[in-house]
C-alpha cells in the first residue's frame, strides 16, 4: 500500500474492517452513529477511498469491500511515523514508548518475545 489515507477516510475503513462487505447505506448508518456524519458526507468519503484504490463497490446495493487490509495500513502508517517523527529510527520510537511509561507490563513482555524471535 502506498496511498495515505486521512482520518475520514480511515473512519469508512474501520467500519468495512469491522463489519466485512457491507452497503454504502449501511456504512452511512454506522458513521452517523459514531460520529454523526450525513449521508452525503459519508458517500463523499467512500468515493475518495474508491478513487484511492482501497474500496471496491459491486452493484446492486452498492456493496463496498475492503481492497486493502488493517494491517497494510497500520504498517504503512507506522513507517511514516518512524521516518517523519523518529528519523527512521526504529528504537527511537520504542524508546519514546516506553520512557512515557505507557506500556503495560503484557505489552513489555510482548516486546521481549518479539526482540527475542529475531536473535
Amino acid at each position: 500500500m502506498e496511498t495515505k489515507l486521512f482520518d475520514s477516510e480511515l473512519t469508512i475503513m474501520s467500519i468495512i474492517w469491522e463489519e466485512g462487505d457491507i452497503t454504502a447505506k449501511e456504512i452511512a448508518e454506522i458513521a452517523k452513529k459514531r460520529v454523526n456524519w450525513s449521508k452525503t458526507t459519508t458517500y463523499t468519503v467512500i468515493k475518495k477511498c474508491i478513487e484511492k484504490g482501497a474500496i471496491e463497490r459491486s452493484d446492486p446495493n452498492y456493496i463496498c469491500h475492503a481492497l486493502i487490509s488493517k494491517e497494510e495500513v497500520q504498517q504503512f502508517e507506522t513507517e511514516e511515523l518512524i521516518d517523519k517523527v523518529y528519523d527512521g529510527r526504529t528504537d527511537a520510537l520504542v524508546a519514546a514508548l516506553i520512557g512515557q511509561g505507557k506500556l503495560s507490563a503484557k505489552e513489555i513482555e510482548h516486546l521481549r518475545e518479539l526482540v527475542n524471535r529475531l536473535k
